[in-house]
Order: structure tokens, then sequence, then C-alpha cells
């Protein structure tokens, strides 16, 4: 496990985007949603605004069901921040269709993956997955509530939110253990409790879902503001 720690979000998302851009620019990633990866989009765009046509594939961690131009969409976050310019081809972008009846999306999604990226133990394999972390220890739309019953689920899945109750479409853990590098992405002091115990493997880290992230690749990364890493730094 490789932990890299910044005393801001700011610096991290620089710190991260560069480090996206030296070995996975022309690779296949999946990128999660919420408020988090905002300044990374942003960094990513700025940095890559000079370069010619790239061969990055994009693909989504997670999506809630809901419309492209909806302020809730992951895929249009990314759109508005990333996606911004001519670089990347649009036949390479592969989005969650939320809109869509969330039963055939999940086949649909599936499909994609399968056909687009090479396969190991007939699971899709991407070059990196970037995840974000709640502070109920969920990633992607793996909540505590239904963890469990996921877990031998090698495809695209329907998670519920345990609040809203709003469906959501997501990778599923084996799908996220067999890709060749998985980052973690966390910032934020509410945040701080639940990275200390899953790293260090304490507490209640069995019932977090970020706690079974643990790629067949052992290539786990955990990039940390300094206040989501407070509780590693006493």
């Amino acid at each position: 496990m490789n932990i890299n720690i910044y005393k801001t979000k700011e610096e991290l998302s620089d710190k991260l985007s560069k480090y996206i851009i030296n070995n996975h620019l022309n690779n296949s990633i999946a990128l999660s949603g919420g408020s988090t990866p905002l300044l990374l989009f942003k960094n990513l765009n700025k940095k890559l605004a000079k370069h010619k046509e790239l061969n990055t594939k994009f693909y989504w961690v997670d999506e809630r069901c809901v419309s492209p131009d909806s302020n809730d969409s992951n895929y249009k976050m990314v759109k508005e921040n990333l996606l911004t310019n001519d670089i990347f081809k649009s036949e390479n972008i592969f989005r969650i269709k939320g809109e869509n009846d969330p039963q055939k999306e999940v086949i649909s999604y599936n499909n994609k993956l399968m056909n687009s990226l090479p396969l190991k133990d007939n699971i899709p394999v991407f070059d990196l997955i970037i995840l974000g972390l709640g502070d109920d220890g969920h990633t992607a739309s793996l909540f505590p509530h239904e963890f469990l019953k996921f877990r031998d689920i090698n495809e695209v899945l329907i998670a519920t939110h345990p609040t809203s109750g709003q469906k959501r479409i997501s990778l599923s853990e084996k799908i996220i253990n067999n890709a060749k590098e998985v980052i973690f992405h966390v910032t934020g002091s509410g945040k701080k409790y639940v990275v200390e115990e899953i790293i260090n493997q304490k507490g209640s880290y069995k019932s977090y879902p970020g706690s079974y992230i643990n790629p067949k690749s052992s290539n786990l990364s955990w990039y940390l503001d300094f206040d989501a890493a407070e509780m590693l730094t006493k």
C-alpha cells in the first residue's frame, strides 16, 4: 500500500493529476463522482489543454439513475470539468446511462466493459480505477447496508442509497479488485476516522466496504489531504 499525504486538497489534486498524466494518459480509467474529484478534473483539464488527440478511455465507477443533464449526474460533472475540449475521442467515453431502466443498463454497461477492456478470469481489467470514500466507509456505490450480498458478483450491479433510496449503477468489488491499479482519492476531516480504521485495520473496519478494496495486482494507493489523514499523522 502506497500512502501519499498533502497539506491541502489543491496540492493533492495537482500531484495526482501529474501522476495520472505521467502514467495513465492513454489507458483505461474509471472515474468517480461526488465533490472530491472536482479539483482533480479541473487540474487534468488545464494540464491537458495543449495536448493533441489522446486515446484515453474513460469509464465511470458508478452513476446515479438520473439523466445526463441532471446536477446529480457523475457524467455531467466530468463532462463540464474534464471533457471540455476535443482531445478525447467520443468513442472512448463510456458513460453509464443513468436515464435508462436500471435493469437494462447494468446489462448494457457490463457488455461495454466486456467488449472494450481486456479480461482476466472473465472479469474486465481497468488500467486505473480512482475511488472516493464516504464517511460511512462506502466506496463506488457499495454501501454498508447491502454490501455483503454483492460480494460474489462479478458484474456491474444496481445499488440503493441507504437514506434517499435512489438507485445507482456501480462497478462491483470484484471488478474493482481486478484493476491493474486502484487509487483512493480522499479529502476532508469528515473522513479521517474511517480512513485511519481502514488503513490500520482497526475498530469497525470490517463493516466498511472500502476495507475490501485489495486489488489482485497489490497496486493500491491512497492520496489524502492533511485533514483526511489527520488520525494517521498523530
